[in-house]
Order: structure tokens, then sequence, then C-alpha cells
């Protein structure tokens, strides 16, 4: 019997999507993909996110299929993420995700985003990369119109990136998706995002097990008696920010999900927020026009 689904909030499309979910990113491996989402539904993950250019969607998809029945779920329990990648930015994005929705084998994808706001093969420079995400989220508009992507969003936009949208979508992302945490806290990206009703929710949280030997994430996990993973993780929930922490370790995934049994006080919280220096591990999508 599968533990208690992990806590959800609601977004811009009217429908609920959890607070906690389990990145794919690296897992290509069946048996890894397999022991991995078996320990995530088992203590209560009901998010999945993939992308194209992961290489594991129709591996996920069948391995849901296979496991949703045997922790007494189906396909609506579930909420799985997508992305189009930046090789498809463009006049190829309607068939790539059509291309996702097969690989995955679902007849909907609960949440499409465009992964990067470049083109594979084009200098961060050129002014051909707004017409081609414009381009992108028009095919996602079609697409959500017919239902087969349920909500859609972006990933690695920046404030630019959000307000060339806003202006001119018909239908507004429900969500952005992007490197979050103590040392990155991308204050002016999650006003813009509130300012237009889109959800936050952050990648990277441990700064690829960086700030998990931050001396103060440390003081703070000891004090806590919790691990570090989870006081930044809990940190970032706390401030009603989404999570997605990757593993494919069994344990660590049990592990990630004990976020929603305790608090950080505001003065761990203060401590943590300090921590800011503007570092990234992953990405900088900054110079993308």
């Amino acid at each position: 019997m599968s533990s208690s689904a992990a806590p959800s909030i609601l977004l811009n499309t009217g429908v609920h999507m959890p607070i906690l979910g389990l990145g794919t990113y690296k897992l290509k491996d069946p048996k890894e993909i397999y022991q991995a989402l078996e320990a995530a539904l088992d203590c209560g993950y009901r998010s999945f996110d993939s992308a194209a250019v992961y290489g594991n969607e129709a591996e996920l998809g069948r391995v849901l299929k296979e496991l949703l029945p045997k922790h007494g779920l189906t396909r609506e329990d579930v909420f799985i993420t997508s992305k189009l990648s930046p090789k498809d930015q463009g006049e190829g994005a309607m068939e790539a995700a059509l291309h996702s929705l097969s690989e995955l084998d679902m007849d909907y994808i609960d949440l499409y985003l465009i992964h990067w706001p470049g083109t594979r093969g084009l200098s961060v420079s050129d002014q051909r990369n707004p017409g081609n995400r414009a381009q992108s989220w028009a095919a996602l508009e079609e697409l959500h119109a017919q239902g087969k992507l349920k909500a859609i969003g972006v990933s690695n936009y920046t404030q630019g990136h959000m307000r060339a949208l806003m202006q001119s979508c018909k239908v507004p992302p429900a969500l952005l998706q992007v490197e979050y945490h103590p040392k990155l806290r991308q204050t002016e990206l999650r006003s813009v995002c509130k300012e237009y009703g889109v959800c936050f929710q952050a990648y990277s949280s441990l700064g690829k097990g960086e700030l998990t030997k931050d001396p103060v994430v440390i003081e703070v996990a000891k004090k806590c008696e919790r691990t570090p993973a989870q006081v930044l993780l809990r940190w970032a929930v706390q401030q009603g920010v989404l999570v997605l922490p990757k593993s494919s370790n069994p344990d660590r995934i049990k592990d990630n999900a004990k976020i929603f049994d305790f608090s950080l006080s505001d003065s761990d919280m203060d401590r943590l927020s300090a921590l800011d220096c503007g570092y990234r591990c992953c990405w900088d999508p900054c110079e993308v026009v």
C-alpha cells in the first residue's frame, strides 16, 4: 500500500500539481528507472519530471504502466512533466510534443515545458531565438486547446523572456522551472512569476550536491536533526516553491520525501537565504536574446 501523496498546489489552469516531484535527469537504465519509480510511488511521490533530451520518456511511460496498478493508482493519480528539446524550438515544436506523447504512450501530458529559451545550432545572440520561442509557444497553445497538454510552461527563462512571453501569449504559462537554491535565490524572477500568477519550480535544489557540504546548511541540519538535503528542500517548499530532487537511490528518494513533517525557524530560513551570491551550478540563460 502506498503512503499518502505529497501535498499539492493549484496551478493557474485550475489543476493541482504535487509540490514534490522526482527528477529523472540522467536516469536511463531500465532497472534504475523501475527501482527509482517504485521507491518514489511507495513514499508518496506523484509527480515525475522528464524531457525529450533525457532520452527516457518511453521507459518512464512503460514503467509507470506496470507500477501504477501495483500501487492501486491510475494514470490520473500521477502528474507527468516533459519538455521540448532546444533542437525542436520553432517549427519543430508541434511534432516534437506529439512525439513525446507517443514515447510516453499517454493520451495527455500534464505539463509540457519549453526546456530552453534558445535554439540548438543558433548563437545565444541570434535574433531568430525570440521568433522561435514564439512559434514554439503557439504550437503548445494549440495542443493545450486540444487537451493533449493539460498545462504548458517554460524552463530556464529569465525575467526578460517571461515578460516578452506574457505580452504575446494567448495562454499564460502555468509554471516556470529554473535553478533555485540558497546560493541562487532568483528574487526578481520569483517576483515576476508572482506578478503573473505563474507557479515557480526549482531544479538543482542541492546545487548538484555542493550545497549539502556548506557549513551553514550542515549546522542547520544538525540543529533540526535532518539531512542537509532535507533542509535545502524544506527551505524551498517553505517559501511555496516546488522541488524536483533527482536520485536513483531508493533510500535517498525516501529521505527526500520527508520534508513535510518539520519546519525551519525564521532565523534558520534567514541564515540559509543569506548564502545567496548568484552562484549557478547549471546553465546560464541570461545571454539568450
